[in-house]
């Protein structure tokens, strides 16, 4: 559709985000706004205050997400008594916890591994990339629609029950872009955002890359020539904008960024706030510790946002921008290759970082950490499946069936495995647990409960979460 030159479509209810933008009056700020706004969905009727009453265990949430599906077999359910061909090429080691093997190449998550609790029966019946990420930020199964039909995410629900109040965000989504990177499906995929609760909800999206020198998140230092006064003159002007657009149609996308810029405002009011984003307030050697790479300095991003009161931050597996390399933990081809140079060294530096810093700190029990992917990879290598992408004679395709994740923190008891997969970590052989049973486990250490009511768009009562919350992991 042909646009006008002049801005006279902001008033079109079917007005995109973008163009809005583009209009110019509210673009003081970079904050990844455009990106916190993907929903489409009207706002459903508020949640039930069923369950609010629960004493919170853990004040937030780092969810490390390995998009594209890491190999149980090839990280944390070794199986070395299994022919080459299914069993591949790395060793297992001791950890910290007697009994307890996993593999060579995480070392140092080895040695933390009385602080890890593992799920080694984790199911769900998608090989799809993008679908099947909907199970895990969720519990729930993918829509058949688009992203706006999504159920909300774990940090969507926070937001809503209003956790996280001050000017930082609830709900943060480190998802770094890289320049010339191959093509960025983790943006497709669902789950990530709130769904049918409406755009009110959704994460900031940080997409810088927080290894740079240059990185910084949006505009959050006032310009020289802006001082605090031309400041607020200005929100009142986006403000009053806000209100004449709003008397012409009330449209939840405006009311999302009307409350977006308001706490864009709050930020600049409050530099404090901004040493959150500020990297170079770290030591050199803490920063050296996650590693000076995009995932090593995103885990490191997530840790002082939730230390400055964010409640929820979901850092996803980068693409690292490599070429003729698996991209994310998307490993068709190469699996060995890149499982021992790029991914696991990289999370076990990050991840082991993580747990330490937030223990010396005091943080860890009120943190609950989560590590996972969307799925795993094929028992057999070379082995594809009916809806995967295929494997070549080193890699591993999409695989469902069997997976692992890993918890910490928070309410979580270390030193444990929960569930078990078969001979060839194919299938589950003890405790099957689907990503419903997570996610009820994942709210119920951050103090909400999963049973309770939740209103859809049209107003219906659904429950939060249909799984059950696995005991066996609780201290």
């Amino acid at each position: 559709m042909k646009r006008s030159a002049c801005p006279n479509f902001m008033f079109n209810p079917t007005v995109h985000r973008r163009e809005f933008l583009r209009a110019g009056a509210l673009s003081l700020f970079g904050l990844g706004l455009p990106q916190m706004l993907q929903a489409r969905s009207p706002h459903p009727q508020p949640l039930s205050r069923e369950g609010r009453g629960e004493p919170r265990r853990a004040k937030s949430c780092i969810l490390l997400f390995m998009w594209g599906g890491p190999a149980q077999q090839d990280t944390w359910d070794m199986k070395p008594d299994v022919p080459e061909v299914y069993r591949g090429e790395f060793r297992p080691i001791a950890t910290s916890v007697p009994g307890l093997q996993i593999c060579e190449h995480l070392p140092r998550l080895g040695q933390r591994a009385h602080q890890l609790a593992l799920i080694r029966s984790m199911t769900h019946n998608n090989v799809d990339h993008t679908r099947a990420t909907h199970f895990l930020l969720t519990g729930k199964p993918p829509p058949a629609g688009e992203l706006g039909d999504d159920w909300p995410s774990y940090g969507a629900i926070l937001s809503k029950l209003g956790r996280g109040r001050g000017p930082l965000p609830p709900f943060v989504s480190m998802m770094p872009v890289v320049p010339n990177g191959s093509p960025r499906f983790v943006e497709q995929s669902h789950g990530q955002g709130a769904g049918w609760l409406g755009p009110m909800y959704n994460p900031m999206r940080i997409d810088a890359d927080a290894s740079l020198p240059s990185y910084r998140v949006g505009e959050f230092a006032l310009s020289a020539d802006m001082t605090a006064l031309r400041a607020g003159g200005r929100q009142r002007l986006v403000r009053s904008l806000d209100r004449q657009v709003r008397t012409i149609e009330q449209h939840a996308q405006v009311q999302a960024m009307s409350s977006h810029y308001d706490r864009a405002f709050s930020i600049l009011a409050r530099p404090q706030v901004t040493r959150a984003f500020d990297l170079t307030q770290e030591p050199r050697h803490v920063r050296e510790r996650y590693g000076m790479n995009i995932h090593g300095q995103s885990v490191l991003q997530a840790r002082r946002l939730v230390e400055a009161g964010v409640p929820i931050v979901t850092v996803f597996w980068p693409n690292d921008g490599i070429t003729n390399v698996s991209v994310y933990w998307d490993t068709h081809n190469r699996n060995f290759i890149d499982l021992r140079e790029r991914l696991c060294p990289v999370t076990d530096l990050a991840f082991s970082a993580l747990l330490d810093d937030l223990d010396q700190r005091g943080m860890l029990d009120e943190t609950l950490v989560v590590w996972t992917g969307e799925m795993g990879r094929t028992p057999r290598v070379g082995q594809s499946v009916v809806g995967g992408a295929g494997a070549g004679r080193d890699g591993r395709d999409h695989w469902g069936k069997v997976f692992t994740s890993v918890l910490a923190g928070g309410g979580i008891r270390g030193g444990v495995v929960h569930g078990s997969s078969d001979r060839y970590a194919a299938e589950p052989a003890s405790n099957p647990t689907p990503p419903a049973d997570l996610a009820a486990t994942i709210y119920h250490c951050l103090g909400v409960d999963p049973r309770m009511e939740v209103r859809d768009r049209l107003s219906r009562p659904v429950t939060l979460c249909e799984g059950q919350v696995i005991e066996a992991l609780l201290r």
